[in-house]
């Protein structure tokens, strides 16, 4: 008798919650790309993702997992499924190009 083997791809799992806008925790998460206390962005299993807000910090960070809580003031979370670009050279060094 022959088995039949079923080939199922697994759907990238992502959560996030958000708790009185004030502590956010987000599984997926492959790569931290920039943060600051104002915006935050990350490569997650279904886009990059910008959180932006005041006195954001990171409290965990587990690569491996791909885990991170945030804490602060959040006022936006957007998803884009195209690269997000890096942060804006200076003038000085477009100037020395």
């Amino acid at each position: 008798m022959e088995k039949k083997i079923e080939n199922k791809l697994e759907e990238p799992r992502s959560s996030i919650t958000l708790e009185n806008r004030k502590k956010m925790t987000l599984t997926g998460v492959e790569e931290v790309i920039s943060f600051d206390d104002e915006k935050i962005l990350l490569n997650t299993k279904l886009g990059f993702l910008t959180i932006k807000g005041s006195e954001l910090k990171m409290n965990k960070l587990d690569v491996q997992n791909g885990d991170v809580i945030i804490v602060g003031n959040v006022s936006s979370i957007v998803y884009s499924s195209k690269e997000v670009k890096k942060e804006k050279e200076s003038i000085i060094s477009r100037l020395f190009k």
